[in-house]
């Protein structure tokens, strides 16, 4: 069965990915149960803004067994003249040697023992070179093309560099093995000269770290094209939200018009009392216009989507996938009996008050065939947890201790706990977890995934 992979991100964010099948659905459900004494409620933490600034989505083709033996040769050559045609074959090419190369560093990464990870690392290098020799072997004349090449091959060299430094620097350290560390050593240093020959890269940006890293940071984007999908964001509620505010406008005015009406009836002239009254009734009308249109806009939005996003393939506008997307603040009742049942694991003095959120995302794929050298197509969301953080006290203490006949103390912090509950329902079945998230003001400190039957420290 597919799952969904939840995972820290950066400090403040985590991500949760998962892969799907040509012509797959699937749902994901998040809830959020947060307590009260954070600050977090529909008031403080409005939906809309935090999705726009803290829920990132992405979606690209992925094939989980892609290693360096098993990257198919492509077709590298002007092909009949379609500059398209071609960036699209280069890219491919490159980007699964980039997933393949990390997969496999990885992996290399996991063998403690020189005797295992020194021969394994020089078949590395054995298998990465051979492909970059591919890769090299035809150049295009054309000046156009001949930029997406430089790009790519740029960008790819620098990488496999860096990962075969990874390599040596966090692999084991044997002084039986002088001669395969020397091979990787010299398979480095071979890259970093074949970039200064071809002139890559200037001098001034090689001597700033920042200035290199963001520069391959923006080719590894271009070397994206036609792998990850552009994506389009479509309000759903944007008609929903005028026609709302239309009706709640003309029923207020409707109400204001009669009451000046009756109120011009008894009034033969206009006097100080009449344009007191109309100017109570404008006043009235101003102020609860508002929380009247945001009382019906809840009521009425409620259960409903807000989103959609449609990922489309870079060279045309194909639709690949599309997830529609909720996210709500919810009551107690809202929530589904399974999602009741897995909170209730906690241990009573865990279940303090708490506000619930809600988001759902409902995706599918909409074509039946992917690339060449493709099965999947992974989707990914990242939260970024900033935006709770500003209603967090700081909130610091001291902690005594008594060691013999010493007193001493230490400074400690005050941390919050979220748990949230992991939904994903797809055709093979549903997947349910509980994660507890524990957060200070800097950072998401701990994740936590709380095995069924097991409670809360």
């Amino acid at each position: 069965m597919s799952r969904a992979q939840l995972s820290q991100d950066e400090n403040l964010s985590f991500k949760i990915h998962y892969q799907l099948l040509p012509k797959e659905t699937c749902q994901l459900d998040l809830y959020f149960s947060i307590p009260t004494d954070m600050g977090i409620n529909e008031n403080t933490l409005n939906e809309v803004d935090f999705f726009n600034a803290n829920i990132e989505s992405h979606s690209a083709y992925y094939s989980e067994q892609l290693h360096l033996p098993l990257v198919h040769s492509r077709f590298i050559s002007q092909s009949k003249g379609q500059k398209t045609g071609y960036r699209l074959n280069l890219n491919l090419f490159c980007y699964q040697i980039k997933i393949a190369l990390d997969s496999d560093v990885k992996a290399t990464l996991q063998l403690k023992e020189p005797e295992e990870f020194f021969p394994a690392a020089a078949m590395l290098v054995e298998q990465t070179d051979r492909l970059l020799k591919k890769l090299r072997r035809y150049t295009p004349p054309d000046n156009k093309l001949k930029s997406y090449f430089q790009n790519a091959d740029n960008y790819l060299s620098w990488h496999t560099e860096q990962a075969f430094l990874k390599l040596l620097a966090n692999g084991p350290k044997s002084s039986e093995f002088s001669d395969e560390r020397a091979v990787l050593i010299e398979f480095c240093q071979q890259e970093n000269q074949y970039r200064t020959e071809q002139t890559y890269n200037s001098q001034v940006t090689l001597d700033d770290p920042n200035r290199i890293t963001n520069k391959m940071k923006l080719l590894a984007r271009l070397i994206e094209y036609g792998v990850v999908f552009k994506k389009q964001t479509i309000d759903l509620t944007l008609n929903l939200k005028r026609l709302v505010k239309g009706l709640v406008t003309g029923v207020i005015m409707a109400f204001v018009m009669f009451i000046v009406l009756n109120a011009r009836s008894n009034f033969q002239e206009v006097t100080i009392a009449l344009i007191a009254l109309l100017g109570a009734i404008y006043g009235l009308r101003e102020t609860f216009k508002e929380d009247l249109t945001q009382w019906a806009w809840r009521l009425i939005q409620r259960g409903r989507p807000k989103w959609r996003n449609k990922f489309k393939s870079s060279v045309g506008d194909d639709i690949i996938c599309s997830q529609t997307i909720w996210l709500e603040h919810i009551r107690k009742k809202d929530l589904p009996k399974d999602v009741v049942k897995i909170l209730k694991q906690r241990r009573q003095q865990n279940k303090q008050a708490a506000n619930l959120m809600h988001f759902c995302s409902k995706n599918q794929v909409n074509i039946s065939e992917f690339l060449p050298g493709y099965d999947e197509v992974q989707q990914r969301f990242t939260f970024n947890m900033a935006s709770f953080v500003r209603y967090l006290k700081k909130g610091a203490g001291k902690l005594y201790t008594l060691d013999g006949q010493k007193v001493s103390k230490k400074s400690v912090e005050r941390r919050y706990q979220i748990n949230l509950v992991l939904r994903f329902t797809s055709e093979q079945g549903t997947q349910l977890e509980r994660y507890k998230l524990t957060m200070n003001r800097s950072e998401i400190v701990a994740i936590e995934l709380m095995e069924e039957g097991l409670e809360d420290d």
